[in-house]
């Protein structure tokens, strides 16, 4: 058997292209520079693999900031907006990505979603009536010769052609239908030119075919591959899937002319039954997702080479593959040096899947696969016992009645006593929580990891940030007011840190957007809360105002689904247990004077089941009660507050708004408010908060931008039950643009509030 990835991280072992193109934006290295970090990277990247014994490498894994705006660029689909900006090739990539305002315009970026289900983000492409998609870009074939320069014949990655064009926003009257001949004369050229250039195979992933697909789907599916296959010459062409089944289109896909079929094995419920009730194409090869590329504990030797031999029996050729690409792993275990070796053998960042790949074709290739060292080994990592069982919180899970995750009394109800109580403004105005981490606080917490700084005197730092934050809040002249959590380094590992049962890493780094980086927490055992672990920050940041000040906490669900969860364990068991710790956080931070919570589900929508019918058995049936159980024991005065990040929240607003939260935060300023639509059409109950503005753009929005987007607001919600926010936590963000933003807003606000009068 061969082996093979889907594709490799590309943020560098100790993140590089981050930090490089961080400079780049600040002025301080030179667009060649940052091509060059670029290039190191991607030949370290190249020889790893080639070292690891990777028989396929793939290339144009690269990105500086996404592979779909990569695929836009590429295929001529660039807003006009952008390319009128007059702007370096590279400058106006990252306009897309990031917005411009400058002296030669001021411009949004473009929308960004969710990956699937995964903490990645794309930039959603648009395109109009007048786009011409066509072959503009060079990049694929200049990475595929950059490899070969280097003694690899490499298997190009691109973006497949039904997936780009599913993704996309049409912004005029024509549809995807629409675009079928220019998309297919473009992935014709491309294939034409890789064929002139010497490839083997050519892979065009195609993960939307994992989702539920309709017949006008799988023909559009068909009609763009039945053009493009022709034009393949000597190139073999791999459609490759991930983060599903394609119980939808299977046929359809192993009819087309298709030289490889990337199935993924990890995720894909249906996969393997598929093949074992509908055969495999003799004339094909198996991509075979064995790997799981999304987690990283080793993989189970056994279970692999069972499902490897159920796969001989109808498929006569098969490469060993990731279930889906490694960008959404850490790139190496090599950097982890405080981790103790007990803990570190069972992890497999990307590095240790390369090896993975290796041992497992060894152990497949072998007469006596149960007799190799490499299996020994393995199933003997896999027998292991491990630490971390807490039966109480078993218990207090198994003991949860339905009863638990109701609150008293009913919304409406609460709606009035809360207004009693607090009294705000028409809009009131508020911030999603974090304030701007700004160097003292980074230099800081690096000193007392350190110990280059006690904890008393990182204390004291925290303790004048957050009163500087306060008194900064109140010169604005927000409503609602926030700490600013400069005590956490990131809203899922903090908390992770105040829990047992959870492992932390030094340099577990992945991509989430462009230059933003994430460290997942592990959940190691069961999850119970060691200690208060917000109430001293926040009771502090009260007692500085008189306005309400709100306790910030992450969800339950988000804590689950931006951790490196278990295996051995339901995802539902692991949730319930984190509700139960934030749920004990919440009834502190109330007995403690706080009378405003959050309770931040920014993932809540990530996770969900790509396909409609696991929808509710799958995940809302225990996410929304693990929600509901956190605030289900506070007071009616008490008011919960939520908040949801770059997602499509259309098709579940009935299950957010029976999460039962008093307010919910939502983004919506990339996606120019159209969630408002969807709230007016289900009669959406929560008080919303729908982000007037795009934190994680540089450009400073203005007073009459946002007056704009709270008048679209007030169009289509009751103005009672409007909030004015921005879209997001100002963690990335520097004070020269978020004092100036949150001036905006709220003078915005209060000439909203005069002409409502």
């Amino acid at each position: 058997m061969n082996t093979t990835i889907i594709g490799y991280p590309r943020i560098g072992n100790l993140r590089e292209l981050k930090f490089a193109s961080e400079k780049y934006f600040r002025g301080e290295i030179s667009a060649a520079e940052l091509e060059q970090a670029a290039k190191e990277i991607r030949l370290f990247n190249l020889n790893l693999q080639k070292n690891s014994g990777l028989d396929m490498i793939p290339s144009n894994d690269f990105s500086f900031y996404d592979g779909v705006l990569d695929t836009a660029f590429l295929l001529n689909a660039v807003p006009a907006r952008y390319s009128a900006l007059g702007l370096s090739g590279l400058d106006t990539y990252f306009a897309a990505a990031r917005g411009y305002q400058g002296e030669k315009g001021d411009v949004k970026a473009l929308a960004m979603k969710k990956w699937f289900n995964t903490n990645y983000h794309y930039m959603v492409p648009e395109i109009d009536d007048d786009t011409e998609i066509r072959l503009t870009g060079t990049k694929p074939f200049g990475l595929f010769r950059e490899a070969l320069d280097h003694g690899v014949k490499t298997k190009p990655v691109l973006i497949g052609a039904y997936t780009f064009l599913k993704l996309a926003r049409f912004r005029g009257q024509k549809k995807a239908a629409d675009f079928i001949q220019q998309a297919a004369g473009a992935y014709s050229e491309l294939l034409e030119k890789f064929s002139a250039l010497g490839a083997e195979w050519v892979q065009f992933d195609e993960p939307s075919l994992v989702m539920d697909m309709t017949a006008e789907d799988i023909q559009l599916f068909k009609a763009l591959y039945e053009q493009i296959l022709p034009h393949k010459g000597s190139v073999k062409v791999l459609a490759q899937t991930y983060f599903g089944d394609v119980r939808d289109c299977y046929q359809a896909l192993c009819s087309l002319g298709f030289d490889g079929i990337g199935l993924d094995f990890v995720e894909g419920k249906h996969s393997l039954a598929l093949v074992r009730e509908n055969g495999f194409p003799k004339d094909k090869v198996l991509f075979a997702g064995v790997v799981n590329g999304k987690n990283i504990w080793r993989n189970s030797y056994a279970a692999t080479i069972l499902t490897l031999n159920q796969l001989k029996e109808h498929a006569s050729a098969i490469v060993l593959n990731t279930s889906c690409s490694l960008l959404h792993v850490p790139c190496t275990l090599a950097n982890e040096t405080k981790l103790a070796e007990g803990y570190k053998k069972h992890f497999a960042y990307a590095e240790e899947k390369l090896t993975e790949l290796a041992e497992l074709k060894q152990i497949a290739d072998s007469d006596a696969p149960f007799e190799t060292e490499e299996y020994r080994r393995n199933a003997a990592l896999h027998n292991e016992k491990r630490s971390g069982t807490n039966d109480a919180v078993k218990a207090k899970v198994a003991a949860l009645t339905a009863q638990d995750f109701v609150r008293q009394p009913e919304f409406a109800e609460r709606e009035k006593i809360q207004k009693a109580r607090f009294q705000l403004p028409l809009f009131p105005t508020t911030t999603i929580g974090s304030f701007p981490q700004t160097a003292d606080v980074k230099s800081a917490r690096t000193a007392l990891r350190r110990g280059e700084l006690s904890a008393t005197d990182y204390e004291k730092l925290i303790e004048r940030k957050i009163a500087e934050c306060v008194a900064l809040q109140e010169k604005i002249g927000l409503d609602v007011l926030v700490h600013g959590e400069f005590e956490r380094n990131d809203m899922v590992e903090y908390f992770g840190e105040c829990l047992d049962g959870y492992l932390f890493t030094e340099k577990a780094w992945v991509q989430s957007y462009g230059t933003r980086c994430v460290k997942p927490p592990v959940i190691w055992g069961d999850i119970s809360r060691a200690k208060p672990m917000t109430v001293r920050w926040s009771v502090y940041a009260q007692s500085l105002t008189e306005k309400p000040m709100k306790g910030m906490l992450t969800g339950p669900v988000t804590i689950l689904n931006w951790s490196f969860p278990r295996e051995d364990i339901s995802l539902k068991e692991s949730a319930l247990q984190i509700a139960l710790a934030i749920r004990e956080e919440v009834l502190d931070l109330e007995a403690n004077g706080i009378r405003i919570i959050q309770v931040d589900e920014a993932a809540l929508r990530e996770k969900l089941p790509l396909r409609k019918a696991d929808w509710h058995e799958d995940y809302l049936d225990w996410a929304i009660p693990a929600f509901r159980y956190v605030h289900s024991g506070v007071k009616p005065e008490t008011q919960i507050h939520t908040h949801m990040c770059y997602s499509e929240f259309a098709d579940i607003i009935r299950d957010i708004d029976d999460m039962d939260a008093d307010v919910i935060t939502f983004e919506a300023s990339r996606s120019d408010l159209t969630i408002l639509d969807v709230l007016k059409e289900n009669n959406f109950r929560t008080e919303v908060g729908p982000g007037v503005y795009d934190i994680h753009s540089p450009r400073i929005p203005s007073k009459e931008e946002i007056k704009d987007a709270i008048s679209k607001m007030r169009a289509r919600i009751p103005a009672e039950k409007l909030w004015v926010n921005p879209d997001c936590g100002l963690k990335t963000r520097g004070n020269a643009e978020t004092v100036p933003s949150l001036e905006n807003l709220v003078n915005a606000a209060k000439e909203a509030r005069n002409e409502n009068c």
